[in-house]
């Protein structure tokens, strides 16, 4: 049993909120946060497992490239040439989708055309023209949208899914047009398509910023449709969605609510409710909760130790740390390279680069071979300590072991070098990851349009926009970028 004496309330007294991951929809940003700083947090990186629990969110289609769908077995050439033709049949019916008006009846032509529906197909239209929305043609997008999306549903040999549901309803939501949206929800229950935890996250997603949250999720707690596996009950199914979006209000009303109608919580509960309390700064409550959970007879698994781990790192406790990983071999919890990864980021936070480079070499003593994951957090310890040629040697380091560079960690090297002023190597180090294979996010441009921009450069600054625009890139998020105008 763990002890859970150990962690008393001197050592939790004082600490910072614990930051989670984000992996949601609601993309902080394509929302254009973070933007003005250039820089977004390591939380969006930071792979914290335990609030995954291995499950499948149905997240985000990658619709970026159809290429993904080819896959590796069989004629890769067939495959290839019909993608293509999804992609060519795609570009005929969104000019068709785009002439529609009086005296055009855009169903029948679209009919006319001949052309196969399949999700493929459904899922590339319906994502152009959500990718298009914005303040002026919102109300045509959503219209254009459910007009195709009607269509395509009465076509023989094709019945929708679930996933181009939400398609629709992310279309729906991102025109503000809120009604239609509950309606399609109504469809697909009255359809007998499941209302999954995606359903319930684009709801709560839209409906939060509206003081709606807690209708959605009462509506959720009532439905009997609502059944998100494995979890053995929909509580927890809406407390787990919940924390990936940090409704951390929401989740202690729905924990209430929970011991109302007499569900007993479990590991996974408590995991979520700590981590909202911690997040609230509610430490007594995090700490009642803690010794709660010893009480009822859990043991913490994998996720608590990480959850711990991370509390301690930004309470600078590196000592505390150290008993909790020794205490977790000898209940039989071998230290991974995520808990190794989430107490480094939680020191460098807490401004210990000290603590994090003993604990990165300890890590090698236990068999953990730190990954691109826990380089990216050393990295960006150092440079926004502004200890840029200890992020240089990290990145030479983790290079010469073999672990490639990804997008975060480049963000944080040309975060670095425009700190320091050598904006051309910063520039060259955005077209490096381009030939390595590693699409710059918007995050990567905006954080050298904005340090070129405070620098002075504004010539250069439009010019990686300009690149940006070429390489077909986020040319709907111009506006994101301020001060911008189209040369």
């Amino acid at each position: 049993m763990y002890a859970v004496g150990l962690f008393g309330p001197r050592i939790f007294k004082g600490f910072s909120c614990f930051c989670v991951v984000t992996r949601t929809l609601c993309s902080r940003i394509l929302n254009g946060d973070d933007v003005e700083n250039g820089f977004g947090r390591i939380e969006d990186f930071l792979n914290e497992s335990w609030k995954s629990s291995q499950i499948d969110y149905d997240v985000e289609e990658k619709t970026s490239s159809l290429y993904d769908s080819l896959g590796s077995e069989g004629n890769f050439a067939a495959r290839k040439s019909f993608v293509d033709g999804v992609i060519s049949d795609a570009e005929r019916i969104l000019e068709i989708l785009h002439q529609d008006g009086p005296g055009f009846d855009a169903k029948q032509v679209l009919s006319d055309l001949g052309v196969r529906v399949s999700g493929l197909l459904v899922r590339e239209v319906l994502f152009s023209i959500l990718k298009t929305i914005n303040c002026v043609n919102k109300n045509r997008c959503a219209k254009l949208g459910y007009k195709f999306f009607v269509w395509s549903g009465e076509q023989e040999n094709y019945r929708h899914t679930a996933n181009t549901y939400h398609m629709m309803m992310r279309i729906f939501a991102d025109s503000e047009e809120f009604k239609a949206m509950w309606r399609l929800v109504d469809e697909m229950i009255e359809k007998g398509y499941p209302t999954t935890a995606r359903t319930f996250n684009i709801l709560i997603c839209t409906c939060g910023g509206a003081g709606l949250a807690r209708k959605v999720v009462e509506r959720f707690i009532k439905s009997k449709t609502f059944n998100y596996r494995p979890f053995k009950h929909s509580f927890n199914a809406i407390l787990h969605s919940l924390l990936t979006l940090n409704q951390y209000r929401l989740i202690e009303w729905v924990y209430q609510q929970m011991l109302v109608e007499g569900h007993s919580p479990d590991v996974l509960t408590y995991n979520v409710i700590m981590c909202a309390k911690f997040r609230l700064g509610k430490l007594d409550q995090f700490h009642g909760l803690l010794d709660e959970m010893g009480r009822s007879g859990f043991s913490p698994d994998f996720h608590t130790f990480n959850l711990l781990l991370h509390v301690l790192g930004k309470g600078d406790k590196p000592l505390a740390a150290l008993k909790l990983l020794n205490h977790m071999k000898e209940v039989g919890v071998d230290p991974s390279v995520l808990h190794f990864t989430t107490l480094i980021d939680g020191l460098s936070r807490a401004g210990n680069f000290e603590a994090c480079q003993y604990f990165f070499s300890e890590m090698t003593k236990h068999g953990c071979v730190p990954d691109v994951v826990c380089y990216t957090v050393m990295i960006t310890g150092y440079v926004v300590a502004g200890q840029f040629d200890k992020a240089r040697e990290m990145f030479s380091d983790m290079i010469d072991k073999g672990q490639l560079p990804n997008v975060f960690t480049y963000n944080s090297m040309i975060r670095g070098l425009c700190m320091d002023r050598k904006f051309e190597e910063a520039w060259s180090m955005l077209k490096e990851m381009e030939s390595k294979g590693c699409t710059p996010n918007f995050l990567v441009y905006t954080t050298l349009v904005g340090y070129l921009r405070n620098a002075g450069k504004l010539a250069e600054a439009h010019e990686v926009i300009r690149h940006m625009v070429e390489k077909g890139r986020y040319a709907h998020l111009l506006s994101k970028i301020k001060r911008y105008r189209r040369c």
